[in-house]
């Protein structure tokens, strides 16, 4: 059995991984830090954006293209202390373009994301303000999840 330290360590772990295979493109090692039945939220998402993605073959398919879309960094990182070891509560920016115009990606998250004990993440709500993508594709953000 893991103590409390531990997973902790594992779910602030797998947050950083998020981070780090997004930014580097490395979509089907992110998508594997789900579990099979893990979801990803967007309670701000634009009314043509889906308010969440479930299921590994969803994640998938809905980060497939990001690469194509965006080059950025993760930077400024913070976890917030929690009660419970598998919430991760964290918040970051992005520091990145938009590569079909090259326009500016700048933008700041909130994460709150849960794990299980291993650190697979069951439940991702994202809190990012959906006008900096628009602004930085120049496009409806439902084409970034088409294309």
């Amino acid at each position: 059995m893991n103590t409390k330290e531990q997973i902790r360590n594992a779910a602030q772990q797998t947050f950083k991984n998020h981070l780090e295979f997004l930014s580097s493109g490395r979509i089907e090692e992110w998508v594997d830090l789900f579990k099979e039945d893990g979801i990803l939220e967007f309670p701000y998402g634009p009314k043509d954006f889906p308010t969440s993605v479930s299921g590994k073959k969803e994640l998938y398919e809905y980060m497939k293209n990001f690469p194509n879309h965006f080059k950025v960094k993760f930077d400024n990182l913070h976890f917030h202390s929690t009660e419970d070891p598998t919430l991760v509560i964290a918040e970051f920016t992005s520091d990145g373009h938009a590569v079909s115009t090259g326009k500016p990606y700048i933008q700041k998250y909130i994460s709150v994301v849960t794990t299980d004990e291993e650190g697979k993440i069951i439940r991702y709500v994202d809190f990012w303000n959906p006008m900096v993508a628009l602004e930085a594709i120049d496009a409806p953000l439902s084409s970034f999840v088409k294309e």
